[in-house]
């Protein structure tokens, strides 16, 4: 199933998952027009052809503490396809790492870390950031204020 196979009530399921997931069947088929049978039908469509990945709920980190989210770009040494499955698989086990992108441009991945601090950042970088395999350069850059943040994918 692909975006274009979709109509639109499909496109109104996804979007209201995507803004609020716990919604009852009801109040989401109501919205999108369909009986709550087929709704669910269709939901689970989606979910088996990959159109759906999963559900999660949004933790907001400054209430669990984490007051500064830093973006990260990371150049490695070596830009071989071994250094970058080591850099990868290193990656996925910092918790403070929240988002991992390889890149273009002027450097090789840009990371999305959090921290409780200033000092508590110091720490992330020097005994985790720092010690990634085939890590050339680091340049950090603290989030101010975040404007506009995971709203979902464009449904239209």
């Amino acid at each position: 199933m692909k975006f274009h196979d979709l109509d639109k009530s499909d496109k109104i399921i996804l979007k209201v998952l995507q803004s609020q997931a716990q919604v009852p069947l009801s109040e989401m088929a109501a919205k999108a027009g369909l009986s709550a049978s087929t709704c669910h039908r269709r939901i689970k469509a989606m979910e088996e052809a990959g159109l759906i990945l999963g559900y999660s709920a949004q933790l907001n980190r400054k209430h669990l503490g984490y007051a500064n989210e830093f973006f990260v770009e990371v150049s490695l040494a070596a830009q071989t396809e071994e250094a970058f499955e080591k850099f990868e698989k290193a990656v996925a086990c910092v918790p403070e790492i929240l988002e991992c992108h390889l890149m273009s441009g002027q450097f090789d991945y840009l990371l999305r870390v959090i921290a409780r601090d200033a000092e508590d950042y110091e720490r992330v970088h020097r005994t985790r950031l720092a010690r990634l395999p085939g890590v050339q350069r680091i340049q950090s850059s603290l989030a101010l204020r975040t404007v506009k943040a995971g709203g979902g994918l464009p449904v239209e």
